[in-house]
């Protein structure tokens, strides 16, 4: 068995993961937005990999976390079918998870 770097459990390496995840599913068939969003997340990986301040290593998982959240529940892929029209493809997920927000409910009756 090959070892690794870093535990499996880590959260971390779990972050980065799930990242990635969700990048492959927010930018499904769109090779540029794919590309750049993993260029993304690896470099904001490497130019923290050196922290070692718990604090801001946990600050950092936040941040991460809070991204991969509004990028799991707040983007919605368009495709340009002509010129001025842009054609909207939101997730399953996506749907289930947006509830409408009414800050006067109608009272069942």
């Amino acid at each position: 068995m090959a070892s690794r770097r870093f535990p499996f459990s880590s959260p971390v390496l779990q972050l980065f993961k799930t990242l990635h995840r969700t990048g492959q599913q927010v930018f499904k068939n769109d090779a540029r937005a794919l590309e750049a969003a993993r260029i993304k997340i690896n470099e904001e990986f490497k130019s923290n990999k050196s922290e070692t301040s718990p604090k801001k290593i946990e600050e950092l998982i936040k941040i991460g976390s809070d991204v991969e959240l509004l990028l799991r529940t707040s983007v919605i892929q368009g495709i340009h079918t002509d010129h001025n029209t842009l054609k909207l493809v939101p997730r399953k997920d996506l749907l289930i998870e947006n509830v409408p927000y009414c800050d006067a409910p109608t009272q069942k009756q």
